[in-house]
């Protein structure tokens, strides 16, 4: 059995997906989506090095790096192709499609009937300074991006005019989300299939809670709607699995915030000993009914 992991570089996370293969018994490589050589007419391949990925028997696509429109789209659609011929893809280009994009993201969720902030996109200055005088007091988010980089909370007009004109030089869209009061903690819930495999609570002094941006992770034991909100968010964007970022507001309400469809899982491990990566591959190997 021959799983390709399509990567924008090797580390800590593709090596743990290869161990819970190996422990599968399963080939693994590692190849980064620069690489992929597709051909059509006389000889049909997507080729990556010393391997027909059209061959193989499934692929876990990990984080695709940054690129142009054209590198981007290319990149998905390679998934996509994998996927009509018969690969298993896991997370499925479309997940990835939609959880990629917090605007769409927003649009399913809210659609779903779960719980969301405020939310308002745009591509006008003068519109998004209308959004903002309307909610007060937003976070700004770029449309694509994760671990909190790019985010901003804007409560006083001045800035943002400033912010707004900002983004408005670089061609960019308006994501503002009305924020929301906590208690300084969100909660990020690793779902794998139709089951929650662990979840923590992130904490830090300010509004932003990304362990990445400095936030403290402990584990913690869902509450049911918590556990039935997660499942719901991931099903929602279609994802095999997926890291749903919950935040318990101070007047007792809980909003869906994200759905990563891409997600990490250092911090949740370290902090749950959880074994996330053999349970991504038991899932890729059963659901999907990957054989020899």
């Amino acid at each position: 059995m021959f799983v390709a992991i399509l990567a924008a570089r090797t580390g800590w996370h593709t090596d743990e997906l290869t161990r819970a293969l190996a422990a599968r018994g399963a080939r693994a490589a590692v190849f980064p989506y620069e690489s992929l050589v597709a051909s059509m007419g006389t000889r049909t391949a997507l080729a990556a090095p010393d391997e027909n990925l059209l061959a193989a028997d499934a692929v876990l696509a990990r984080i695709i790096p940054n690129g142009s429109l054209e590198q981007i789209v290319y990149r998905v659609d390679a998934l996509h192709w994998l996927e009509d011929a018969g690969v298993a893809v896991m997370n499925p280009p479309r997940a990835i499609e939609r959880t990629v994009d917090k605007f769409y993201t927003s649009a399913l969720l809210s659609r779903a009937g779960l719980a969301t902030p405020d939310t308002v996109v745009c591509e006008r200055a003068d519109d998004a300074m209308a959004a903002f005088r309307d909610l007060h007091d937003v976070i700004v988010k770029p449309l694509v991006g994760s671990m909190g980089l790019g985010m901003v909370r804007v409560s006083d007009e001045e800035i943002a005019w400033r912010v707004f004109r900002a983004l408005e030089a670089i061609h960019g869209v308006y994501y503002l989300q009305r924020t929301i009061e906590h208690e300084g903690r969100d909660v990020r819930v690793f779902v794998v299939g139709d089951r929650v495999v662990g979840a923590i609570e992130r904490s830090a002094a300010g509004w932003r809670t990304n362990l990445a941006r400095g936030g403290r992770a402990r584990a913690i034991t869902l509450p049911a709607e918590w556990h039935a909100m997660a499942l719901c968010a991931a099903r929602t964007v279609g994802a095999a699995y997926a890291g749903v970022d919950l935040l318990p507001a101070r007047d007792g309400s809980v909003y869906v915030l994200e759905v990563n469809g891409i997600p990490g899982w250092h911090g949740l491990q370290t902090a749950t000993s959880i074994d996330v990566a053999q349970a991504i591959v038991d899932h890729l190997l059963d659901a999907y009914r990957v054989q020899h």
